[in-house]
């Protein structure tokens, strides 16, 4: 049974950083493209960063030089370094593996809310 766990959303104020986790069961993590979605109220999910196996590293541009993605596959886990937050990066994010690649399964986390304000 595969699990994606999120935590360390929470409320900020603008400027403010927050990290955020997913740790994997139920998969070979290290094989598997690991990615971080937001969806806000009113909108659809959107990509905000994803790292490949290899280490490849790909963001949204409205997060570019702001936000860092990065994973230990010793820990099965992936991190999203979120600094200078601004209130439209207020979302639920989403933690996404997608074994796709290697004809393996796609899968999401339950979500973390991020609320950036005053």
């Amino acid at each position: 049974q595969v699990q994606l766990v999120e935590s360390g959303g929470g409320l900020v104020q603008p400027g403010g950083s927050l990290r955020l986790s997913c740790t994997a069961s139920g998969v070979i993590f290290s094989i598997y493209t690991m990615g971080w979605y937001r969806q806000a109220p009113g909108k659809q999910r959107e990509l905000v960063a994803t790292t490949t196996s290899g280490g490849t590293t790909k963001f949204a541009d409205s997060v570019k030089d702001r936000f860092t993605i990065s994973r230990d596959n010793a820990k099965n886990t992936v991190y999203l370094d979120m600094n200078s937050l601004k209130p439209e990066d207020t979302a639920v994010y989403y933690c996404n593996a997608d074994g796709s690649m290697y004809l393996k399964g796609n899968y999401w986390g339950q979500g973390t809310q991020v609320t950036v304000s005053s």
